[in-house]
């Protein structure tokens, strides 16, 4: 079956599509090298994976690695959220340390600690919006947004319902302390590059 055939059918099917199928067709569609593919709230999104996107992943995955084993940190990583057909692949992820995969091989939202999200403009709504309100809803005890483009960190702690109790602003450059939260960690913003 071509893409467009894949296309067609999945347009004609009246049949509710899972998680798994979508994510099964895509794989079969030739991707960009270079683009994250994530569905949020059954719509797939394709985002490039900018340099300055990346060091700023990377330089969180560092720092957590201070403190914790690889084993536990995640990138790009399917996890499906509560919701209508989520299937995100958050940037960064910390596992709970009793983490482990479902049969079908995935991580549970369950287990997810923490979540960090860096911005790209295609994508920014996601994040800042539905995103957002899934890690909400699954109780991600702490989720942070770094945008190159405000040169800021938002911090989402206290999860309440489909959003969040408490929002911290740190601009790029000031430490961000996450020391009393489930990373229990200072994370140092000055090297993260900005748009």
């Amino acid at each position: 079956m071509t893409a467009l055939e894949d296309r067609i059918a999945m347009a004609e099917s009246d049949d509710e599509i899972t998680l798994d199928e979508l994510f099964e067709r895509i794989e079969k569609m030739p991707a960009p090298e270079g683009y994250k593919v994530e569905i949020v709230e059954g719509t797939v999104f394709m985002s490039p994976q900018w340099d300055t996107h990346w060091e700023i992943i990377a330089d969180i995955v560092e720092q957590l690695r201070t403190k914790y084993p690889r084993k536990r940190i995640k990138s790009d990583v399917r996890v499906d959220y509560p919701g209508h057909l989520n299937g995100f692949a958050s940037d960064v992820t910390l596992m709970a340390e009793s983490a482990a995969k479902t049969k079908k091989g995935l991580w549970r939202y369950q287990d997810v600690e923490f979540v960090a999200e860096v911005i790209s403009r295609g994508t920014a709504a996601n994040d800042y919006g539905l995103k957002k309100a899934a890690y909400a809803v699954a109780e991600v005890a702490l989720y942070l947004i770094a945008d190159p483009y405000q040169r800021r960190c938002h911090v989402y702690t206290n999860p309440k319902g489909d959003t969040y109790a408490t929002e911290t602003k740190v601009d790029f450059g000031t430490d961000v302390d996450l020391t009393g939260t489930v990373v229990d960690l200072v994370l140092k913003t000055d090297e993260f590059p900005t748009e």
